[in-house]
Parts: C-alpha cells; structure tokens; sequence
C-alpha cells in the first residue's frame, strides 16, 4: 500500500496540558514548532491518571477496567494488575501490515519488559537501556545531585522516609538517561531511513515525573521568583470529598518558595525534553522524512505542581492530572490549529491504524480521531464528551469522569460526587454538586456514565444494585433500555 506514512511518537510522563499552551512560563520552541504544523489539543484527556493503567490504555484501545491493568504495574503482588494479553495491540497490527517497529524507553505496561510479543519489533525499552547505559557513562539517580545542588525533600509523618521532589544538577544532558533514550531512537530512524516500509517510534521516558531534576543550564532560563504559582493552591476543599482535605495535608509543609523552585525545575526539565524532541525531528526533516511522518506528541497524565495543594497524580479528579499535551502534525493532519474537541489518549491506537490503512482495534472504548484531524471544524461536533476511570491506586477508590461541554461530572465511590463548570469554574474551586439547581443535569450525566458503563461491559459498576453500593443519584437501569 503507497504513500503510507511513518509514525513518530514522543511520550514524556508526566506532562501538564498547559505547559504546551501559547504564553506559559514553560519554553517549548520544538514543541511549538510541532504545533504550528498541525493540531494542538486544548481538551485531551487521560483515561486514568496514573503511569500503567494509561499505558495499557494507549496500547489496547480500551479503558482500564477491559485491560485489567488498574494501577501501577510494579506495585503489587503478580496475580494483580495483570494485562490481559488476549486483547491486541495497535503495534502488532501495525507489525502485521509491514511496517517496522521500535519503542525506546519508559514502558511500564506489563512486567515481562518483552515488548516483542506485542508488535515491537526493536525493544529498547526501561531494561534493555538500562544495561546499555551502564557502559556508556549515564548518572544515575543518586549521581544527579550532590550537597551543594539545590534540591527540595517531602518529609514527614514520623516513619515516613524523605523523598526528593525537585532538584538541580550538574551532570550535562548527554550524561543523563533521557539522552541515551534519545540515541537509541535516533538509531533505529537512521536505519529505518534506508529501508523501503514504514515504520512506527515511540519514545518513551519517566521524565518530568517524580523525581523532578533538571539541569543547571536549562534551571537557569527561569527566573524562580516570577513563576507563577496555581491560582488554586490555597484550595480550601469547602463542599469536596473529605479525602481531598486529607491529601493536601500531606503536602502541607511546602512552602511558597519551594512550589516555585519545584515548578522551575519541572519547566526547565520539560525544556530539556522538549530539546530532545526537536533533535528527532531535525533528523527527520535532514532525511527529507518529515512530511511523510505522523509525529505525535503527547502524555500518559499530567501533574498538580502545586494545584489544589497536590503534588504528584495519583488522588483528585482535577483537570490538572486529567488534561494531557496533545499535539499531531503530518500527512492528513490540518495545519496550525487549536481544538477544544473532547479525544482521549487511548484513541491514539485507532487512530494510527486508520491513517495506515492497517487491521482496526474494534471496540467500543475508543474511536478514531482521523476525521477531526482532517477537518478540525467540522469534525469536533462528533467530539463532544469525555469519560475517565479511577480506582485509588494502593488505597482502593472508585471514581467516574464524564466531561460534556464545559460541564464535568465525577461520580464517587468514597464520598460525595462532584460537578464543575469549568467555563466558569477553571480552576475547580467551587463544587456544584449539591445546588438544587443543577438536580436535573446530574441525573443525566450520572445517566451517561451508566450507559458509557454498560456499553463498556464495565461489569463491576454496572452490578451494583447490592444495596449497600447504591451511591448514584440514579442507578444503572435508567439506560437498561437503551
């Protein structure tokens, strides 16, 4: 089949939507340069904000609770967590088609690390560039830093150990792991560029997640006084779910200034990720490649870097670690637009395969995104809602995300349910929930994440009618009959 196009994929963990956004203190020149060549995505979201489920969401096509990974994949005992290998990949269909495949990197999807058995033809993946950063001189963790680098911790309680939040070190960019990712990508597209067929990258890497280092060239293009701190930060959680109270006291001892120092490392980290991309896509456009290649570039979640009092991803149903960068230039993909249309990270597998005329992934949980991308205008009418799922990582919990317009809906398992506006609302302070006014509209949203439910066969909720789990509003039969 002629003319079909390569695909690059550029995939930081860890990344907020808004650092990608035209005026944010974060300086991205390459990542702006990607969007200026096609599409930037205002309103992408993760399907679960945490490293595995997401992953596994983006490689299958499906929402976490038909992949059966439900949180981080290292974190438990063997028998938990486990992805269910019947289900394919949107790399072995590629693989099947003819085209070659590599993934380098960060991922954190399964535990085999045997990323041939689903479509990746070369594996660089976390083990395989561990072993060939060992003779090859990459710090590292413990060696990034020393005790004169500036570096923040997280103590406290009694019996926790400190763990490092954000620092700088001194130890250049090609010495650290993200550049030998970077090599090992750079490689594998030399070699490609001599072969006749397509083929598939994706770059994957921990970075800017915890724990956030950044080096001192990159630090010092920010100024840490002038970073702006979240409008949010001060959230009093006045009419939120209790356990929001309870997290933020876990970071209650940050101050000020150590929010802005953390959030200028994390910038200057993603400056410097953003310095590896454009070294991929100065290759590509030497190899007169690039316009026949779908770069993609986008993350797994984002992160709160100080918003509601948070750190990290992993407990809150905010936009700040549900809305990920997303970015897609090349062949088929308008030119220089920004889009609010509702897509989701694991509509990037159906996607990928359509634009490459390979086998589909047909399920219900995702869709392809080539009409949108074609005709942003147009198609952003079909995308028009946007639906997540939670379950609390080690300290289980149930959430439900459903986003329509400027609307946002979460159904909790654990406490009190949520309703934002966030037209209104951006920075999710005031919680809508129990205003009378809005009965009707959380019935049917409560509704629509019932059928979302159903059509899914997310069969754990869908079974609920014990009487003790009888948290909705309304129940799953209100959309027995369609």
């Amino acid at each position: 089949m002629a003319n079909r196009p390569n695909i690059l994929m550029f995939l930081p963990d860890g990344m907020q939507a808004q650092v990608v956004r035209p005026g944010h203190d974060c300086q991205t020149p390459s990542f702006d340069r990607l969007a200026e060549r096609g599409i930037r995505f205002n309103r992408a979201h993760t399907p679960l904000p945490t490293c595995s489920p997401a992953r596994a969401s983006l490689m299958t096509g499906l929402l976490p609770h038909n992949h059966g990974v439900l949180q981080v994949e290292h974190c438990v005992d063997d028998d938990q967590c486990v992805l269910r290998t019947r289900h394919p990949h949107w790399a072995q269909r590629l693989s099947e088609a003819g085209y070659r495949t590599g993934y380098f990197g960060k991922w954190h999807v399964e535990r085999t690390n045997r990323l041939e058995d689903f479509g990746w033809q070369v594996n660089g993946c976390d083990a395989a560039a561990a072993f060939r950063a060992l003779g090859e001189g990459v710090a590292s963790t413990e060696q990034l830093l020393d005790d004169n680098s500036l570096a923040g911790y997280k103590t406290g309680p009694e019996g926790y150990k400190p763990v490092l939040h954000y620092g700088v070190t001194e130890v250049p960019s090609e010495q650290r792991s993200f550049s030998i990712t970077t090599q090992f990508a750079q490689e594998f597209l030399t070699e490609s560029f001599e072969r006749d067929d397509p083929w598939a990258c994706c770059v994957s890497f921990p970075e800017p997640n915890v724990p956030v280092i950044a080096g001192r060239e990159a630090f010092e293009q920010y100024d840490v006084d002038a970073i702006q701190l979240p409008a949010n930060l001060h959230d009093d959680f006045a009419g939120s779910p209790a356990f929001y109270r309870r997290q933020k006291e876990i970071f209650k001892n940050i101050s000020e200034q150590q929010w802005r120092e953390c959030r200028a490392v994390y910038y200057a980290l993603i400056s410097e990720l953003d310095q590896q991309f454009g070294k991929l896509l100065d290759l590509l456009e030497a190899a007169c490649q690039l316009d026949n290649t779908v770069v993609i570039v986008v993350s797994d979640h984002g992160r709160y870097m100080g918003a509601h009092g948070f750190d990290a991803h992993n407990y809150g149903a905010f936009e700040e670690i549900y809305n990920i960068p997303l970015i897609v230039a090349g062949p088929g993909v308008a030119e220089g637009v920004d889009t609010d249309a509702l897509v989701s990270f694991h509509d990037l597998g159906p996607t990928l395969l359509d634009l490459a005329g390979a086998e589909p992934i047909d399920v219900p949980d995702s869709r392809s995104l080539v009409p949108l991308l074609a005709d942003p205008a147009a198609g952003a009418t079909n995308f028009n809602i946007g639906y997540a799922e939670f379950y609390g990582t080690r300290f289980l919990m149930t959430q439900r995300i459903l986003w329509q317009g400027p609307w946002k809906f979460v159904f909790n398992g654990f406490d009190y349910d949520e309703l934002y506006n966030l037209n209104d609302d951006p920075h999710e302070l005031n919680n809508l929930v129990n205003d009378p006014v809005h009965r009707d509209r959380i019935r049917a949203m409560m509704a629509d994440i019932w059928r979302i439910v159903r059509d899914t066969g997310d069969r754990a909720l869908l079974e609920t009618h014990y009487s003790p789990m009888r948290f909705g509003l309304v129940g799953p039969d209100v959309v027995k009959d369609g």
